[in-house]
């Protein structure tokens, strides 16, 4: 194997693990399942493309660590599997190099938790806000409305840390119904096993669901690592993606009144392959924050922060043109550990009543002269010339 090839798998679980430490920490539960289950994929990934790697056996310790936390995480919140489903299982045989098949249940790829994001709490994003209103809260509130229907595709795409899956998970919370989010990198990944038998099972719990009465919003992220054109098929993703194809097809033949939406995201939407795109009516573009969007994320992120009173958050919202609303929020937390350090390299972090001094101005451009936007301006063309061709309002 390359050195390279190694690095970037080893580079992108570790990222994928801070991540969902960082989420796990703060509570965000559902979002760090996800995240620790791409770290798993990938370690996964690595190990089954070189079984000779001398590292393996700390990946596999590592992804066993992950699944445990994962389970820990679901058995907290009552996200258990069924007694009937095989249980997830890392397995290593005595065979030196060699690593056994990973199964998962289908319980494992989803998270079911009712988002609890309001419409309101969305920043901006007024033009996809209301594209998501037109196609599914307004056919849900008054489906007579709708002689011919509605859409149930929606393909959400745009630079990362834009609101995406904010965005999903909000207009979840607005209808009354059930919302599956499923990671599709892990649909993918060889090894959860029987790839196509999951996305069957998936659309069929969620129609399951419909006899309820209740709409049902299936999230599905990453979704380029499912349909992304590419020029060589390994592990049955073909299959994988026909029968994704063959249950989308299915709703659109089931009458207009079907409340069963399908919501994809992706970074990369020039990636996706036309069979896939045709299948989503809606293509909504998620842009960066405008000018008054991201003041609005300052005065969000830095509410409970103690300010100096020279901050301006107008100026700050100026000085922070092309940045997404994950980094301004990642600005706002580096700030505070800025004044956080001083106190504790100051040595009065530990004394009763000890506090952080005020944050100032100074203290933002200087966070500012070191932190550039995750975006750069030349992926940001990309994604509106993508955008001019196939968007769809």
């Amino acid at each position: 194997m390359t050195h390279q090839a190694a690095r970037e798998l080893e580079e992108a679980a570790s990222r994928y693990a801070n991540e969902a430490i960082r989420l796990d920490s703060q509570g965000s539960y559902p979002q760090a399942i996800m995240m620790y289950q791409r770290a798993i994929t990938t370690l996964m990934k690595l190990v089954q493309l070189y079984p000779d790697y001398k590292l393996n056996q700390i990946y596999l310790q590592r992804a066993m660590a992950y699944q445990e936390r994962i389970k820990a995480l679901q058995a907290a919140r009552g996200i258990l599997p069924p007694p009937e489903e095989e249980e997830v299982g890392v397995s290593v045989s005595n065979k030196p190099g060699m690593v056994e098949t990973l199964k998962a249940s289908f319980e494992d790829l989803v998270i079911r938790e009712k988002p609890d994001v309001k419409f309101d709490e969305v920043i901006g994003l007024e033009d996809a806000k209301r594209a998501l209103q037109e196609a599914i809260i307004f056919p849900y509130k008054r489906p007579d409305l709708f002689p011919l229907g509605w859409p149930r595709g929606i393909l959400l795409y745009g630079p990362p840390g834009c609101g995406k899956t904010m965005l999903a998970a909000a207009t979840a919370a607005e209808i009354d119904g059930y919302f599956i989010s499923v990671d599709a990198a892990s649909i993918m990944s060889k090894w959860l096993g029987e790839a196509e038998k999951n996305v069957a099972k998936l659309f069929k719990t969620a129609r399951e669901l419909l006899k309820n009465n209740k709409p049902v919003i299936i999230f599905i992220d990453e979704v380029d690592s499912l349909f992304g054109t590419r020029s060589q098929e390994v592990g049955g993703e073909v299959r994988v993606r026909n029968q994704f194809l063959k249950e989308m097809d299915g709703l659109a033949d089931k009458g207009k009144k079907l409340q069963l939406y399908v919501m994809a995201a992706t970074n990369k939407p020039w990636s996706l392959d036309y069979a896939f795109l045709r299948r989503f009516e809606k293509r909504i573009f998620v842009p960066l924050p405008d000018v008054n969007a991201r003041k609005k994320m300052f005065e969000l992120y830095t509410q409970p922060l103690t300010l100096d009173e020279d901050i301006r958050l107008d100026e700050l919202a100026k000085y922070t043109e092309g940045y997404s609303g994950s980094d301004i929020k990642d600005i706002c937390q580096a700030v505070q550990l800025k004044v956080v350090r001083e106190l504790f390299e100051s040595g009065k972090a530990l004394e009763p009543g000890s506090k952080t001094r005020p944050i100032t101005m100074n203290d933002f451009k200087e966070v500012l002269r070191i932190r550039k936007p995750s975006v750069s301006r030349e992926m940001y063309m990309t994604y509106m010339k993508w955008s001019e061709k196939f968007k769809a309002l």
